[in-house]
């Protein structure tokens, strides 16, 4: 089994679809690692040699951030919007969506489940 980047790579898949299982690695990036280490995409991680998981992986330390480090820069850039109070920030600390979709309707993977409001009744006045 394959690991790069502290990821186990899945030994039946082909390496390119495989190494979309690392964060910050999707199929564009997948696609030219492997056409700058020289390997086939079509090969399996299981097949590979070990020259060519060492060369695939120095190609990605070197050229990518990835895993943790991309996830702490991630959560630094969200920090700072929070910090400066631009308006993406705010909608960070609210937990709105952050990208100008309608709230109104929908949006409850952001909000969370539905609280029901109910109508209060006023006391019958004599």
């Amino acid at each position: 089994m394959a690991r790069i980047g502290g990821i186990d790579l899945p030994k039946d898949k082909r390496i390119e679809t495989a190494l979309t299982y690392i964060y910050g690695l999707g199929p564009t990036f997948a696609k030219r690692i492997t056409a700058e280490a020289g390997v086939q995409p079509e090969i399996r991680v299981k097949n590979l040699t070990e020259d060519e998981v060492y060369r695939l992986q120095s190609i990605i330390n070197q050229s990518y951030k990835i895993e943790g480090e991309l996830k702490r820069e991630v959560s630094q850039n969200i920090r700072r919007l929070i910090d400066i109070g631009s308006y993406r920030g705010l909608r960070h600390r609210r937990r709105l969506p952050v990208r100008g979709q309608r709230t109104r309707t929908n949006a409850r993977t952001r909000k969370g489940p539905r609280k029901t409001v109910g109508g209060k009744k006023t006391p019958d006045k004599k």
